[in-house]
């Protein structure tokens, strides 16, 4: 059942085009090219655009910063990025869409095992600069350090760091390429990807791009879109509570 009626198109793509902010950095989310971007987060935006009755413009980048600084500014109507108190000042989000992990990656022969473990004096851990894990780890890391990068894990590597951050799946093929890597059992955190927009869009646009997003997860389009991207292991967010 369609539980979307509302259609909100001159707020929420006053241009008569629904530009959607993509970030083709998170491999995950987002693949091809900026000419031909594919994914989960395409095909979200093109059925928000068919429901609004515009079309979609796919405005690319390569990171989850600069994708936020698009629709922050006003270059962008919409974004698909992990929900994080930093970005929420500006974003309006819907509930999750789907659910990744964050994980870490250290020298076989590192003294390092736990996730709780890593957090500790002298650690240093890579990550990619304005990244959802960089946000996170941003606020809740007591004694490790960061050190940022565009999101090169071989630079990353070059420096001699302790660890490295980042999304399961690109960090697990990552590791499986270079075996004198492996990682660490379990996950640091758990990234809620969601759609946004900016908070001046009225309450309305806001609440009919949350109740898609939940008719999109109930009625498989979701898992469909996961499926035909490869990205099966990723798993559909629950309902919204």
């Amino acid at each position: 059942m369609n539980i979307v009626s509302a259609t909100p198109a001159p707020d929420l793509a006053p241009e008569g085009t629904l530009r959607a902010s993509i970030n083709l950095g998170n491999p995950v989310l987002a693949q091809g090219t900026p000419q031909r971007p594919a994914g989960i987060t395409v095909d979200l935006a093109r059925e928000i655009a068919a429901r609004l009755g515009v079309p979609v413009e796919f405005v690319c980048f390569d990171a989850a910063r600069k994708s936020y600084e698009a629709m922050a500014s006003g270059r962008a109507d919409i974004c698909f990025l992990a929900i994080e108190p930093a970005r929420e000042a500006e974003v309006a989000f819907t509930a999750p869409y789907v659910v990744i992990e964050g994980v870490y990656a250290v020298p076989r022969e590192s003294a390092l095992t736990t996730v709780a473990g890593v957090d500790g004096p002298g650690v240093r851990i890579g990550v990619k600069r304005g990244s959802a894990y960089d946000l996170f780890l941003s606020r809740t890391l007591a004694h490790a350090s960061l050190v940022r990068s565009e999101g090169d894990p071989d630079e990353l590597r070059a420096q001699g760091l302790e660890v490295l951050a980042g999304i399961r799946q690109p960090m697990t093929e990552y590791v499986a390429a270079h075996p004198e890597l492996r990682l660490i059992d379990g996950r640091f955190m758990q990234i809620r990807q969601a759609v946004g927009t900016t908070r001046s869009r009225s309450p309305e646009t806001v609440r009919f791009l949350g109740d898609l997003i939940e008719e999109l997860k109930a009625n498989g389009f979701v898992a469909e879109a996961l499926r035909r991207s490869n990205q099966t292991s990723v798993e559909v967010a629950p309902p919204r509570a």
